[in-house]
């Protein structure tokens, strides 16, 4: 019997994919998420790996971390991601889920690598109007809260916050609402599908900045567009308050 993964970054976009499904009656057999080994934290969001395990204790389904290093490049990642699915295709799982909404490179990117491995892509929410989709994630009541944003593109006042009604009028007219070109990203404490709300503190904001993209990682992953290749971001800390 087939077995699907659902391409989980902690986040709201991820959520409202998940949501739609749920809805649908599909539910996945297992989350898969990216982390970073040397600090215990969700690749890109920065989030702590114990909210992403009580992430998953609270929606239901288990939780298949990738464990990458902190120095990892898009050759690395390739063969740390192709280990890992051609092992779960051996276990029956044949369909990966995905939050993308518009990203056109980066969704053939994902087919092209899955299909190396025997594996088809199904993407929930592709095509959707982002500033409707971001109504949606607020009307159904899941709940992000900012945890990163581009210095490029945002501030650090932007990290801490919920993702609101609030927080849409506040954000530039350049910036989507759905960060879907990586100008922030989220962690969602909350949503229809979890037995109950993640009770969490806020921590410190962090700023940090990272060495530019080589070319040569450039060529091993998808065709890049400026913005996903941002070099400084705001991160804010997220502490869980229970085991």
């Amino acid at each position: 019997m087939s077995k699907s993964l659902f391409s989980w970054s902690s986040g709201k976009d991820a959520s409202f994919a998940l949501f739609v499904l749920l809805e649908q009656g599909i539910k996945p057999d297992l989350l898969l998420t990216t982390v970073n080994k040397d600090y215990g934290r969700v690749s890109m969001h920065g989030l702590r790996n114990e909210l992403l395990q009580l992430q998953s204790k609270k929606i239901g389904i288990p939780l298949h971390p990738v464990e990458l290093p902190a120095e990892v490049s898009m050759e690395l990642y390739n063969h740390i991601m192709y280990e890992h699915l051609t092992k779960l295709r051996d276990l029956g799982y044949d369909t990966v889920f995905f939050g993308d909404i518009f990203l056109e490179d980066l969704k053939e990117f994902r087919i092209r690598q899955l299909k190396k491995v025997g594996m088809k892509a199904e993407f929930p929410v592709w095509k959707r109007n982002t500033q409707e989709m971001a109504m949606e994630i607020i009307d159904n009541e899941i709940k992000p809260l900012v945890v990163t944003v581009s210095a490029a593109k945002l501030d650090e006042s932007y990290v801490g916050r919920e993702f609101d009604r609030r927080f849409l009028c506040d954000l530039p007219s350049d910036v989507d609402w759905c960060g879907e070109n990586g100008e922030f990203h989220t962690f969602v404490y909350d949503a229809p599908f979890f037995d109950s709300p993640i009770d969490f503190t806020i921590g410190e904001k962090v700023y940090k900045e990272y060495g530019k993209c080589s070319d040569k990682d450039k060529k091993q992953g998808v065709s890049p567009g400026k913005s996903r290749w941002e070099r400084a971001f705001w991160y804010v800390d997220v502490l869980p308050a229970e085991g």
